[in-house]
C-alpha cells in the first residue's frame, strides 16, 4: 500500500497508521475486536527541509520500519536510461523524427547543470521530469518543423532546443538571482553551459593565455568566419539543405572529423551545429537571433554590428 507525500498528511490521519505500523490491525472504539491485517506500507516523502507544507507525526516516524533515501542519477547512461522509459513519445513522432545520441546526452546534460546552477533553489531541487518534459518537447519542436514545411523526416537540431524552455521554467524554482535575472534567461544561461560542457568532453580547451605563435584548434574555424563574415542557419530548411549549408564550412566539418571521428552521420550534423553554439559559448564566435533562424559571426563583425 503506497501513500505518496506523507507530511502532506493531515496529523490525525497519520495518528489513526499507529496502530497498524504496530500491531498490524485494526481496533473499533467500543469494542473488543480487532481486525488483523497482512499490509505492507510504502511511504514518499521529501526531505523535511524541502517544504513547510507539513510535517511526518514524530511517533509516525519512529514506527517506519526502514528510510531508503533516493538520489538525482549519477550517471548520464542511468539518466538517459530513465528518461528513455518515462518519455511518451508516439509511434509517428518516432517514424517522422530522429533524436541524435548527442542530443539525448544534451537534455541530461542541461539537468545537471541545472542541479549546479546558483540561480535555482537546491532545496527544491531539479527532478528527472525535467528531462523527460524536454525531451517530449524537443520531439514536438522538430515535428512541428516537419509539419510546417511538409517534410517527411528530420533530425533534431540544436536550435530544436529553443522548444524546451517551458520545460525547464516549468520544472525550477528560482533563487533571487535566478528571480533577477529571470526564468527564460537562467533557461537560456543552462543550454549554453550544458552546450559547452557537452563540446569541452570531445574538444581540448582554449587556454586563456596563448603565446604569439600558438596554433589554437579553432583558428581556422574563425578565419572561416572572418573572411565570410556571416553564417545563417534558416529554421524552415530541409533536412538537406541544412547539412549542405553546414558542410559549407570546410573547418568545422574538419575539426569534428578530427576529434568526434565515430559518430555516426545523424550525429556528426547534429555535432556540426552544435560546435558552432559551443564557440559561441566559449567566445570565439557570436549568434544572433533573427525571424528566420540564427546568425553566427566571427567576434569582430558582430561586435560592429552591435555598434551599428
Amino acid at each position: 500500500f503506497v501513500i505518496n507525500e506523507l507530511p502532506d498528511l493531515q496529523a490525525r490521519i497519520q495518528v489513526s497508521l499507529f496502530n497498524i505500523l504496530q500491531e498490524g490491525d485494526i481496533q473499533i472504539r467500543g469494542f473488543k475486536l480487532r481486525l488483523p491485517l497482512d499490509i505492507q506500507f510504502i511511504f514518499t516523502a521529501n526531505p523535511e527541509d524541502y517544504t513547510n507544507r507539513g510535517s511526518i507525526v514524530t511517533p509516525l516516524k519512529d514506527r517506519i520500519g526502514s528510510q531508503i533515501l533516493t538520489h538525482y542519477p549519477l550517471t548520464m547512461e542511468t539518466a538517459q536510461f530513465i528518461t528513455q522509459q518515462e518519455v511518451s513519445i508516439s509511434q509517428s513522432q518516432k517514424d517522422k523524427v530522429f533524436v541524435p545520441e548527442l542530443a539525448k546526452r544534451l537534455i541530461e546534460q542541461i539537468s545537471f547543470q541545472a542541479r549546479e546552477s546558483d540561480y535555482i533553489d537546491a532545496k527544491s531541487g531539479v527532478s528527472a521530469r525535467l528531462s523527460i518534459s524536454a525531451y517530449e518537447n524537443l520531439v514536438a519542436t522538430a515535428e512541428l518543423r516537419a509539419l510546417v514545411n511538409k517534410l517527411s523526416y528530420t533530425s533534431v537540431r540544436v536550435s530544436d532546443f529553443m522548444g524546451i524552455i517551458p520545460s525547464i521554467t516549468g520544472k525550477v524554482e528560482l533563487v533571487y538571482e535566478g528571480e533577477q535575472e529571470g526564468s527564460e534567461s537562467v533557461a537560456h544561461h543552462l543550454i549554453g553551459e550544458a552546450i559547452k560542457s557537452l563540446f569541452l568532453e570531445y574538444f581540448p580547451k582554449i587556454p586563456k593565455l596563448r603565446k604569439e605563435n600558438d596554433h589554437s584548434p579553432y583558428d581556422d574555424v574563425n578565419i572561416w568566419f572572418m573572411n565570410q563574415n556571416e553564417f545563417e542557419l534558416e529554421d524552415t530548411l530541409a533536412e538537406d539543405i541544412f547539412r549542405q549549408q553546414l558542410e559549407r564550412i570546410d573547418p568545422l566539418v574538419e575539426l569534428v572529423d578530427n576529434y568526434m571521428a565515430d559518430l555516426s552521420e545523424e550525429d556528426r550534423f547534429f555535432a556540426f551545429e552544435m560546435t558552432l553554439w559551443a564557440l559561441v559559448e566559449l567566445q570565439q564566435l557570436t549568434k544572433d537571433r533573427y525571424a528566420g533562424g540564427f546568425q553566427f559571426k566571427d567576434i569582430l563583425g558582430g561586435y560592429l554590428s552591435g555598434l551599428s
